[in-house]
């Protein structure tokens, strides 16, 4: 007989070498790891492998060194050797080791799936039979046996019934931690380690505990005072998950111990007035005023304003002699769309403060559970987490889970176990937690914000707790989930069972609790008696970094901006652009393009659309201000037109040739995004809302895609400043124009900016010349005040040979043109105009070409360049010039598109104020279409040559209704 592996000399050799594969299979030699993943396969196995040898997955007999030349018949006992042990028994031994360690192991997995998380009772966890000990071989009658677990918990052996009773307590009790999804490591030991250390006994020191209560008795006392005094009025409280206030102190108080120094919070509005009030420290009494409507003084307001539990604020707060300063950013009623704004301005301020550790800012995002497992923006948002443009350091992420969505359970709203299922994409680590456990909760609160700076990746924190009220405070929730709110109804709230728990620990006594609680009730009404005569401090929207930055107060069209710069500084720019370094390995076609941009600036002309960005990027790097390009594609440009980043065709080395004009100049940031266009832009808007003194902008690959993020240019882009007093300096780029590349390639939806436009709210252009481009740019930072730009950017113009600039148009003397008019020279001496042609954007070349190529010289064209804010002004000084003429607006996007619905209500009035002999504006263009564009290349052409004829030469009876069907070429309508 052979001997066996699984004697006394090999068995903690045996279990130490078990747990190493466990913790890393390629640690151990392939010898072990069939045997191991066998077992691992089939835990019953164990038992059954006492009776007979064990095979390695080759089916080769695996022996141990030890015993390799150990006698037939295996070992003996030994004269004088004190009662030797039988290698039956050690064998024994060597596998209740290993099955005790993977009994360890499958608790650290599946351990939360029977941990009490429920505060309600109502999901009782399901005993799993991989957590059942009889699963792995062992009886009753094993339960106080000792076994060796190679020190796993700091015990070198312990009974299984110990074993099993401290699995329990750690993975199995109010916490449940998923954690062996992770692949690193360093950070699933670091998470075995915190959660199995001893925790301290009473769960904490009574000063903290008693600190814990407190925050408790504000969370909860603030929620009943206004449902007393404000009975059914919507606030969308926290009542059911008070925890979450102790929770968020924690993280801000550990945060502050580790080096943290700013927070920008975001969250939904589930218990944003308790957060305002009890982490922001808004006055209680402004709060009581907004709620009596005493703040809805217009001068006092300054914006058409928000409801209440949309609204931030920021504050400076002090933790253990640590300043930290908090942000709370408002948000609207469309859940998770601020998660992306949050991580965009995390990254904006940890740049302005060189924190490339990425510690001294922290996102936390507050998160409901329904909206965590069903918003897609959740997922964009982990997918930037750890992208080199993008990460923050990690996001801690708190979910407050109500366990319903509105009135939809679990069951309906997710796939999953767990709400928090997502958040495994990016291995990060999960606490779930049951609210009615202040303790655990403030514990893994602790746990998630040092694993948050020690790793610099996200964490979640899931607080399972309920809603005691239906989704606001008048709703009936028992339509919908009567058991629920059946027990809800009868549950002591979680702040009366902590005081119950520290008064039978000895941490308070019964009327010093409700001393506490009754002394903050005090409070409340204290400041609600003030409430009456309080008001409002001036907005702190220009402050920090926006400060010396004011309002638009005049008509926009009455500002003029120095965007000028003096020629020899465009030359410093173009020379860093044409000349990359001597030993890189450019691509050929690109060398080709370089020598071309050479040639422009020694010629002083033709210079390009991408050439007239880089010098607007150029000029404003050397100023001070940096720049931020992100989108897909952006380092090469969709069409090849960029190619800000070079790339060694050897090498793949990247050389950033805007980063190299000048020494001490600011820096180019140029990304290319994930496949995000929700995400992206709300990040890069959050990163603009930090940033002022910076140019940031978003690229769509194609306009039309920017429909995907819809939701920011609504609630954000177009109207952050009326509801919320927040500016931005976000530029958008929208490739757009009708090529014939069919219904997904043509159109940036003009219209929808157009119809968000009011209130001098945000510009939108469609430029036709690369200078009127590199003028928008700078005027960005060259004014006192910052709006959102909206840019419908070119495709066939980017190489179109006539949209070039001169050099001398970007230098000394050029300015932005909202309106561009006829020079002279372009019509013919002596011919009156009997027609004068509106348009923006590529239209004007192929009217240009067509007007060129037909001898036309009666006919005048117009680009009206910016949109919004309307240029009223320069269009009426462009038709003075021609008082008789036909006026015509000429678009190549359908009628129910564009800007036709726009400009004719205002070229309507315009011409009516002029006296304008014709007092009508003519539409020619596409007819109204439920598809953006046609996807036939011969149709699109068709209709382009159409509407280029009807707007040089026919007559306005032959003219056809915007709202009709096209005629046929040719033929009159």
């Amino acid at each position: 007989m052979e001997a066996s592996f699984l004697t006394g000399a090999n068995a903690a050799f045996i279990a130490e070498l078990y747990q190493r594969y466990l913790d890393d299979p390629s640690s151990v030699d392939p010898s072990w790891i069939g045997m191991f993943k066998e077992l691992m396969d089939d835990p019953a196995a164990l038992a059954r492998e006492v009776s007979g040898p064990v095979w390695g997955r080759s089916g080769t007999k695996v022996i141990g060194a030890a015993d390799a030349d150990a006698p037939a018949g295996g070992n003996k006992k030994k004269p004088g050797g004190g009662g030797g042990v039988s290698e039956a028994e050690v064998r024994a031994r060597a596998l209740d080791s290993i099955r005790a360690l993977m009994i360890i192991r499958t608790y650290r997995v599946r351990g939360h799936l029977m941990a009490t998380l429920d505060p309600l009772g109502i999901n009782e966890p399901t005993p799993h039979p991989e957590l059942d000990y009889r699963t792995y071989g062992f009886t009753e009658a094993d339960l106080d046996r000792e076994i060796f677990i190679d020190d796993a918990f700091g015990l070198e052996k312990a009974t299984l019934r110990q074993i099993l009773t401290l699995l329990r307590k750690t993975y199995c009790d109010t916490i449940g931690v998923e954690f062996m999804h992770i692949q690193y490591p360093d950070q699933k030991a670091w998470i075995q380690e915190r959660i199995e250390a001893p925790r301290v006994p009473g769960d904490g020191p009574a000063l903290g505990r008693r600190a814990v209560y407190e925050r408790l008795c504000e969370a909860e006392g603030f929620e009943k005072f206004l449902q007393v005094k404000y009975t059914g009025t919507k606030r969308f409280g926290l009542e059911g998950g008070e925890a979450t206030i102790p929770a968020i102190e924690q993280i801000l108080h550990r945060g502050s111990q580790l080096g943290i120094e700013e927070v920008v919070i975001g969250m939904a509005h589930r218990g944003r007035l308790n957060v305002l009030t009890n982490i922001m420290r808004k006055p209680f009494r402004a709060m009581f005023s907004e709620f009596q409507g005493n703040s809805s003084n217009p001068d006092e307001v300054q914006g058409s304003g928000d409801v209440k539990y949309h609204l931030g604020t920021s504050v400076d707060r002090e933790f253990g002699g640590k300043m930290v300063h908090l942000s709370l950013q408002a948000n609207p009623s469309h859940l998770e769309t601020v998660d992306p704004i949050v991580l965009g301005k995390v990254r904006a301020r940890q740049t302005q403060l060189g924190d490339t550790a990425r510690t001294r800012v922290l996102g936390l995002l507050l998160h409901g559970d329904a909206a965590f497992s069903g918003q897609g923006v959740v997922a964009e948002c982990f997918v930037m987490s750890q992208l080199k443009g993008y990460r923050t350091g990690g996001t801690i992420h708190v979910v407050v889970n109500n366990q319903i969505g509105f009135t939809t359970a679990p069951q309906y709203s997710r796939s999953g176990t767990y709400c928090t299922e997502i958040a495994k994409m990016v291995q990060a680590p999960i606490l779930h937690v049951n609210g009615d456990d202040p303790d655990a909760v403030v514990h893994a609160a602790r746990i998630a914000v040092e694993y948050r700076q020690t790793f610099g990746s996200d964490v979640v924190l899931d607080i399972v707790c309920y809603r005691r009220h239906g989704h606001n405070e008048s709703d009936e929730p028992a339509f919908t989930q009567p058991n629920m709110y059946r027990r809800i109804g009868a549950h002591e709230t979680t702040c009366k069972r902590y005081a119950g728990r520290l008064v039978a620990d000895g941490v308070l006594k019964s009327d010093e609790a409700d001393g506490i609680y009754n002394a903050f009730q005090q409070h409340l009404e204290q400041e609600f008696q003030a409430a009456a005569s309080y008001k409002p401090n001036k907005a702190d929207w220009l402050e920090s970094r926006w400060k010396g930055l004011t309002r638009l107060s005049d008509e926009e069209e009455s500002q003029e901006y120095d965007t000028q710069v003096p020629l020899d500084v465009l030359k410093d720019v173009g020379r860093a652009l044409y000349t990359p370094p001597k030993d890189f390995d450019v691509n050929r076609k690109i060398l080709r393009q370089l020598k071309a941009k050479e040639d422009m600036f020694k010629t002083g002309k033709d210079i390009d659309w991408a050439t007239g960005e880089a010098l607007a990027f150029g000029t404003l790097l050397l100023e001070g201000h940096p720049v931020r390009l992100s989108g897909q594609d952006c380092g090469r440009g969709t069409f090849s037109q960029r190619h800000s980043v070079l790339v060694d065709q050897t090498s793949e080395k990247t050389y950033v040739s805007l980063n190299h004009i000048r020494t001490g100049q600011a820096q180019y940031e140029v990304l290319d995004s994930p496949l995000s266009e929700y995400g992206v832009l709300g990040y890069e808007y959050g990163y603009s809302m930090a940033e002022p003194n910076g140019l940031t902008l978003w690229e769509a690959q194609f306009g039309d895609f920017a429909n995907g993020a819809q939701i920011i240019f609504d609630q954000y882009i177009a109207s952050s400043e009326s509801k919320w007093l927040r500016l931005s300096g976000l530029t958008v780029l929208l490739p757009h124009g009708f090529e014939g590349q069919g219904p997904e390639h043509s159109s940036a939806r003009p219209e929808r900016y157009l119809q968000l436009c009011a209130e001098d709210n945000m510009q939108v252009c469609n430029l036709t010349t690369p200078a009127n481009y590199y003028h928008a740019l700078r005027r960005q930072l060259r004014r006192n005040f910052r709006k959102p730009l909206i840019i419908m950017t070119p495709k066939s113009l980017l190489r179109h040979k006539l949209a070039v600039s001169a050099l001398s148009e970007f230098g000394p003397g050029s300015a932005f043109r909202r309106v561009i008019g006829e020079k002279p020279g372009d019509l013919k001496k002596n011919v009156k105009v009997r027609r004068v042609v509106l348009c923006s954007g590529k239209v004007y070349y192929d009217l240009l070409q067509a007007r060129m190529d037909q001898d036309i010289g009666d006919v005048a064209i117009i680009r009206v360049e910016q949109l919004y804010p309307w240029p009223k002004a320069a269009i009426v000084r462009e038709l003075s010039r021609y008082p008789g003429a036909e006026i015509v607006w000429c678009q190549e996007e359908p009628a129910n598109g564009g800007y036709w619905t726009f400009v004719k209500m205002r070229l309507d009035v315009l011409l009516e104020e002029m006296g304008h002999k014709t007092g009508k504006v003519h539409y020619v263009g596409r007819t109204a279409s439920a598809s953006p564009a046609t996807g036939s290349y011969k149709k699109h052409n068709a209709e382009q040559a159409l509407l280029v004829e009807q707007a040089l030469s026919w007559a306005f009876k032959d003219l056809p209704q915007p709202f009709r069907r096209a005629p046929t070429p040719g033929k009159p309508a």
